[in-house]
């Protein structure tokens, strides 16, 4: 995992750039044997590390504090790769708000207009794509892994998110690289390889939204939980959170 934090025009910059991974026969078996194995206590533990952890150490560039969309998403995705790939990604965001209550989704005609754009490219685009949609031209960051997201941030929710996601090598990066970076852009940004039963490991098998991480962004976006929370203010709230998750959702 590599990545870089900034500040600019008030707000917050996070910048995740998602590694390889590799994925074998023995942990997709263990993965699906194992997927409904979890505690509500391991729920609660992935959406504190999630939600509020840091892969970079706590700073004012990372503040503990929620990080989520206060208003209407409003998803704007450019294509390069496809019209297929294009019409898939486009399909997975319109799921959101089954997938996710309290989550308001549109689909919008161009960027300007958008809160949330994904870019999905060609392998041979990707760097290209990042230096310039999300660095703005310069080459730092380097445009390491196939798939990114970034957001914008401050104690009033994430204003804006940017993810490059590449297409064209194979269903399963695609579906991968689609599901966890536009998840993670909606606030739980942070990975840890801890949680194996989520997706938000780069280690982890999954490239599918799990229940695991529908329980964690059904409790983020529940009305209780505000943009700007500190994890004090939330932590006595994660029982009930969880318990309206999983009820929503059917045991």
């Amino acid at each position: 995992m590599a990545g870089t934090i900034g500040s600019f025009a008030g707000d917050i910059m996070f910048l995740k750039i998602s590694i390889r991974w590799l994925l074998t026969l023995s942990l997709c078996m263990a993965a699906t044997h194992s997927a409904r194995a979890f505690s509500e206590a391991d729920v609660i533990d992935g959406f504190r590390k999630t939600v509020f952890g840091s892969e970079f150490g706590q700073s004012i560039f990372y503040p503990n504090y929620v990080r989520k969309f206060s208003r209407q998403v409003r998803f704007h995705v450019v294509s390069s790769a496809g019209a297929d790939a294009r019409s898939k990604v486009e399909k997975f965001v319109l799921s959101l708000e089954r997938l996710i209550a309290g989550l308001d989704v549109k689909l919008v005609n161009s960027r300007k207009q958008a809160s949330f754009v994904v870019h999905v490219v060609k392998r041979r685009d990707y760097e290209s794509t990042v230096q310039k949609q999300i660095n703005g031209g310069r080459s730092n960051p380097p445009a390491r892994g196939r798939c990114m997201v970034r957001a914008i941030f401050s104690r009033s929710g994430i204003s804006r998110a940017d993810a490059v996601i590449v297409a064209d090598e194979g269903p399963r990066l695609l579906s991968r690289c689609m599901t966890e970076e536009i998840l993670q852009g909606l606030g739980p940004l942070n990975d840890d390889a801890t949680l194996q039963y989520s997706m938000f490991n780069d280690t982890s098998p999954y490239r599918s939204f799990q229940r695991f991480d529908r329980l964690i962004l059904n409790m983020l976006y529940d009305s209780r939980v505000k943009a700007g929370m500190r994890e004090s203010d939330v932590a006595p709230l994660l029982p009930a959170l969880y318990k309206r998750a999983a009820a929503r959702m059917g045991h």
